[in-house]
């Protein structure tokens, strides 16, 4: 294989630069893998349009934060380069370069691909160029009508400074000439476009009017076409889209502040106005209004980004909610029940028995919320205490904690109000909670909670027993449905104390005994995986068979890097499914021949974090809610369990490793460059590991589709 990364393999130390790949170019490459998905003909026409709107939000999200975070750095000179050698500003230079290629490639898609497929299955978004006349009669009255009253125009004069922009917010820029009703002239407008939750991307046109049941068009075009009617008795020489992303990460300073609930909810609004970061112009636009749009932004040249076609590209996706054409969806799914929490089966008397696990989408996150409201009710629960980092508008969960803290019961919720973009409704849960009478705590200062777990206590005769639930997931009802996680319910009375003795250090104060076998961030989970990689190491310098299989979000740790590099110089086989960003090169001659690691992008996404070493022959296998990046591992509060089950153990491996290193058709393979490639099989590829799941678990098609919105984290 030809490595073109120059990488001195001969230097010594694995921490040199060249062996470390750029952490946000590397989420870059993620999202063009999501974009690929878009074209690919066996997928579902809409759900190829949703992929493409994934790829969209995703690169929004991308600026918001991380870009954001390096250009603060690069502004004032306080980064540090990152593992791969690069300044912040030289990170930014090179995001500039692929994010056009990105953008690039989502335009092209839409344009050449997607809008022909969808005009040959009968759906159209008919451009003003094809209205008929009766066409263009309603959208003018519909513009006058629905949408017109709900549009802000700001003439630019010294009167008339320029406006405010909302991040994300579809607005125009507007060229005029002529006097209005006061004798003012201005040359340039600013108009607001009201969010998609007011006005829709898109509109269907009426069946008499449409010559199909999907003929629809979209606002931009009702907008450009009708603004005239924005500025009456004036002349319009062109109007021009454009939308501004920013800074939206929040910061408060905890150790000044008395009350973070107040803190955050104060820094909220303030979201949507923080430092412009990127600046998206429709390609017609004059290089001149460019320039007085960047110069208002303080952006320059390597922040313009112009697109060919509507600048809210991901809006479109609503389409796939607007068409009742299923055949053109992802045939919906029943997630099956797990046999031993189905009927009317008493839970806790089955967890007295026996571990449970949940493999989710693949089997149903009701048994958990049931859980949850049996104990709410149950006369014999004392205590219910759980962390809440996304949990979702209108959660059951939430309403189950404010009805048992309203029988009575002792209810203690770590409310995480950090987690990013989800802080408005962790704080309204926070208020319900308290409210209630429930006991609410935000957690460590200065660490976000980020571990999901879950403690029921009951009085049972003359004794307190203990039950837990733990997960690689949150306790999002909605998102269960369309990310991948596993879930663990059990009784046993080491794993439930470690779990008591973790509340109760996050809630109060002092110091207890190490757990037993319940491993946490961000103290002990990094020595406990270095421990683990080092037993294989071990093991292959005595020439016994070692191996690690690990999945997770992203892996981006220098230091878990360097000890896989080690592990693979030792004789170590390592397989890694790494989701996201993986700063690791694999298959580097002398430093990584060993490592390989693949990306699986399907339907579902990949959302759990699991770790299995061969162990001498009984592997050892854990679940966690961190992954191998250095704010998991030492800036949160996570958590690491052992499944010692050995049967359980195992399902794991078949689960979520084996089955995914064998997918020869959602899978893709990095390798030594960086690169990542498609992992098909030379003959016809024919193996999803998540298709493979929804089979062997039984799912079967529902009469309604389940709801796949949500954020992971």
């Amino acid at each position: 294989m030809k490595h073109a990364h120059n990488v001195d393999v001969d230097a010594p130390g694995l921490t040199r630069t060249g062996l470390y790949l750029n952490p946000e170019l590397s989420l870059l490459a993620f999202n063009h893998r999501v974009a690929a998905q878009a074209t690919r003909p066996e997928i579902p026409l809409l759900e190829r349009l949703r992929f493409l709107s994934i790829s969209v939000s995703n690169l929004d999200e991308f600026f918001e934060v991380r870009v954001a975070a390096l250009r603060q750095q690069a502004v004032y000179g306080v980064g540090q380069p990152g593992p791969d050698g690069r300044t912040p500003r030289e990170a930014l230079a090179e995001i500039a370069k692929d994010a056009r290629r990105l953008v690039a490639t989502q335009y092209d898609i839409l344009n050449t691909q997607l809008l022909p497929a969808l005009d040959e299955a009968g759906i159209r978004i008919v451009p003003p160029d094809r209205w008929t006349p009766e066409q263009r009669d309603w959208t003018r009255a519909y513009f006058e009508g629905a949408v017109l009253p709900i549009l802000s125009a700001t003439a630019l004069d010294p009167q008339r400074p320029f406006p405010n922009i909302v991040n994300k917010r579809l607005n125009y820029i507007v060229e005029l000439s002529g006097e209005d009703a006061y004798g003012r002239d201005a040359e340039v407008a600013i108009i607001h476009v009201p969010g998609p939750e007011v006005l829709s991307r898109v509109v269907r046109l009426p069946d008499m009017l449409s010559d199909g049941p999907w003929d629809f068009v979209a606002l931009n075009a009702l907008i450009e076409v009708h603004v005239d009617a924005v500025f009456p008795g004036m002349t319009v020489h062109g109007a021009h889209q454009f939308r501004l992303t920013r800074n939206s990460d929040l910061w408060v300073d905890e150790e000044e502040i008395d009350d973070l609930l107040a803190a955050i909810a104060v820094e909220l609004p303030r979201r949507d106005y923080g430092d412009a970061v990127r600046l998206e112009v429709d390609r017609a636009m004059p290089d001149r209004l460019a320039r007085l749009l960047l110069d208002e932004f303080e952006l320059g040249l390597d922040e313009l980004y112009r697109t060919d076609g509507p600048i809210s590209l991901h809006r479109i996706s609503s389409l796939h909610g607007e068409v009742g054409l299923p055949q053109l969806k992802f045939p919906p799914f029943r997630p099956s029940v797990a046999p031993e929490l189905s009927g009317e089966t008493d839970p806790f008397a089955t967890l007295r028995q026996r571990d449970i696990l949940l493999h989710h989408p693949f089997q149903r996150f009701q048994p958990v919320v049931e859980l949850i409201r049996r104990a709410s009710r149950d006369p014999a629960v004392l205590a219910i205490r759980m962390t809440l980092y996304r949990i979702g508008h209108d959660s059951p969960i939430a309403e189950a904690l404010v009805s048992a803290a309203r029988r009575g019961k002792d209810v203690t919720a770590i409310v995480e109000l950090r987690a990013r973009f989800d802080e408005e409704n962790n704080i309204d849960i926070a208020q319900r909670l308290k409210a209630s009478g429930a006991n609410v705590v935000y957690g460590v200062v200065g660490r976000k909670t980020h571990a999901k777990m879950l403690l029921i206590t009951r009085r049972e005769g003359d004794r307190l027993r203990s039950y837990a639930h733990l997960s690689t997931g949150n306790y999002h009802t909605k998102t269960t449905s369309a990310y991948t996680d596993v879930g663990f319910l059990t009784a046993d009375e080491g794993l439930t104390q470690d779990v008591a003795d973790l509340f109760r250090q996050l809630t109060g104060l002092g110091q207890l005994p190490p757990p037993r076998y319940l491993v946490t961030a961000p103290f002990a989970l990094m020595p406990h995986f270095e421990r683990l990689i080092a037993t294989e190491i071990e093991a292959a310098t005595r020439g016994e068979t070692a191996w690690i299989k690990a999945r997770m979000n992203s892996l981006t740790d220098p230091g878990i890097i360097a000890a896989l590099y080690r592990a693979s110089n030792a004789g170590v086989e390592i397989d890694l499914v790494v989701r996201g960003m993986c700063s690791l090169r694999p298959q580097i001659p002398g430093v990584s021949d060993r490592i390989r690691v693949r990306s699986v992008v399907g339907r579902f996404l990949e959302h759990s974090r699991v770790f299995a070493f061969a162990n001498g022959g009984s592997p050892s296998v854990w679940l966690a809610s961190a992954d191998w990046s250095p704010r998991n591992l030492h800036r949160r509060i996570e958590t690491c369990f052992p499944i010692r089950d050995p049967a359980l153990a195992q399902q794991i491996i078949d689960e979520t490793l084996d089955l995914y290193l064998q997918d020869d058709v959602d899978a893709w393979s990095l390798d030594g460059d960086g690169v990542w490639r498609p992992s098909r099989a030379d003959e016809d590829p024919s193996f999803r590991a998540q298709e493979a799941l929804l089979t062997r678990y039984g799912a079967q098609q529902s009469p309604t589709e389940m709801d796949t919105t949500g954020r992971p984290t």
